[in-house]
């Protein structure tokens, strides 16, 4: 029986879970610890992927594109060699973690990344980067879609979706991070040692990964089922199990099988879910671009590092408020399509190009209003929770196919000589906004129709869902039998 709540709790649970005053002591502490395992690793593992992956595009206007004599579309090909390897293993990786540990792949992950992160300091032409991109986006490439199953298996309704906002902004605070850091190393260390500043941002960025890649092996608490991090109690590991449970997730089964495929290709969740998203992504597109627009422009080589940090810092604010109001609310569809709706409005200012250059400026630093890529996955885990495997498939799968789309789109409508204006680029991002909207509605109808048949035939399940309940009435059991399956 939970206690009587004090004033602060009472209070945390306007600003943060709307639930915290109805859960237990024990309750609120276990959060507290998931809170430091998972946020804490997953957030500097997400501020150095994004620093790292957007390291190209502050490298490449603060003298490397004169360095390795970089022409025509070769900028435009090593994005495409980073997002082609960042596409392969999403789906992979979040398979991978049904057999392994998420603590051991994701370290060896994250330190792999950083080591090729070294590497891109010492590249002398075009055909190494691609080489070294490639490298780069393979390991990369598993630690988003991990992160967002791990977390959609341990938090509730009511705790994930601020939860994965926090997760992604800190992204969006690398990329604002990488153009503030070039900045300095350009005017501190461009030269020092016979080293060019572009180069010691590879070097500062992998001196800076690698060692948060070891505190993933030490603190990540893997799932519920297979829990065996140093700071949760048996009494604590046990509980988070029947939360999960007592919350609806199905948990892992071991079982990576045709029936597996079935189940997922017989449902409108993956079709409809991964659509959305690649319109989505594809749709945040125009701001990658911004600081080209500047160097065009004019602008010094630290303004042109420095004014697309104010973007990215704007998204930083929306995409918390968008998961916070999200969980607030109790509404996934309103803070998915609302943001979206925003897009429509930077998006129309770049397909028209007016003359005004603040026009533009502000087109591209409001960009990323649009962006509610956590409460998009948060409604993903939630609609297919009762089905783990398929979960792990839908969530790796937007994002995978996303990126896959993303390997050869920019080289189709954004080609970088037609620079800065790209007249087929903007006006596409402003379709794809469109697009993305319908598809939103459709899949809030899609999903209102289930909800509707489960309170109209609340005793009706599917076999397989039933096979889960009756194996979850024996959770003692099947922990141990789950934990098997695990290295």
């Amino acid at each position: 029986m939970a206690s009587a709540p004090g004033y602060w709790t009472k209070f945390k649970s306007y600003i943060w879970d709307s639930d915290a005053h109805l859960k237990t002591p024990e309750e609120r502490a276990l959060i507290r610890k998931l809170d430091f395992g998972i946020l804490v690793a997953s957030c500097l593992g997400f501020f150095l992927k994004y620093l790292d992956q957007n390291n190209l595009a502050n490298a490449y206007i603060s003298g490397m594109k004169e360095d390795l004599n970089i022409n025509g579309n070769q900028y435009t090909y090593m994005g495409t060699c980073y997002t082609i390897a960042y596409a392969l293993m999403q789906v992979p990786s979040t398979m991978i973690i049904q057999k392994i540990r998420p603590s051991y792949y994701l370290a060896f992950c994250e330190i792999g990344w950083g080591a090729w992160t070294f590497a891109q300091a010492g590249a002398r032409n075009s055909q190494q980067m691609y080489v070294f991109r490639f490298m780069v986006g393979l390991f990369e490439s598993a630690f988003f879609p991990c992160l967002l199953y791990l977390m959609g298996s341990w938090y509730t309704k009511t705790e994930l979706a601020k939860r994965l906002a926090i997760f992604h902004l800190t992204g969006n605070v690398g990329t604002a991070m990488s153009g503030y850091l070039q900045a300095a190393i350009y005017n501190n260390l461009n030269g020092h040692a016979g080293i060019a500043g572009w180069r010691w941002l590879y070097i500062i960025c992998g001196c800076m990964t690698v060692p948060c890649g070891l505190l993933l092996f030490f603190v990540l608490p893997d799932l519920p089922s297979n829990c065996k991090v140093w700071y949760l109690s048996e009494e604590e590991r046990a509980f988070a199990l029947n939360r999960a449970i007592r919350n609806g997730k199905g948990q892992p089964t071991g079982k990576l099988d045709m029936a597996l495929l079935k189940r997922t290709f017989s449902r409108w969740h993956w079709y409809w879910f991964v659509l959305g998203y690649i319109l989505y992504g594809e749709s945040c597109a125009a701001t990658a671009y911004f600081g080209i627009w500047l160097k065009a422009e004019n602008f010094s080589v630290s303004a042109r590092n420095v004014i697309p940090s104010g973007g990215a810092l704007i998204s930083v604010f929306c995409i918390f408020m968008w998961g916070f109001l999200s969980d607030l609310t109790g509404s996934r569809f309103i803070w998915v399509f609302v943001p979206l709706a925003y897009g429509l409005i930077p998006n129309g200012i770049l397909a028209v190009w007016p003359p005004s250059v603040k026009l533009k400026e502000f087109a591209f630093l409001t960009g990323g209003v649009q962006l509610m890529t956590a409460v998009f996955y948060t409604w993903a885990n939630e609609v297919c929770k009762k089905d783990n495997e398929e979960r792990a498939l839908v969530v790796s799968s937007m994002n995978g196919l996303q990126y896959a789309v993303a390997a050869w789109l920019p080289i189709v409508i954004f080609p970088q000589v037609e620079a800065p204006t790209f007249r087929r680029g903007f006006p596409g991002t402003f379709g794809l906004v469109i697009a993305a909207l319908i598809v939103i509605v459709i899949i809030k109808i899609l999903a209102d129709r289930d909800e509707r048949r489960e309170r109209a035939a609340p005793g009706i399940r599917s076999e397989e869902v039933a096979s889960t309940d009756e194996k979850n009435s024996h959770e003692d059991e099947d922990t141990k039998e789950k934990s098997d399956v695990y290295v």
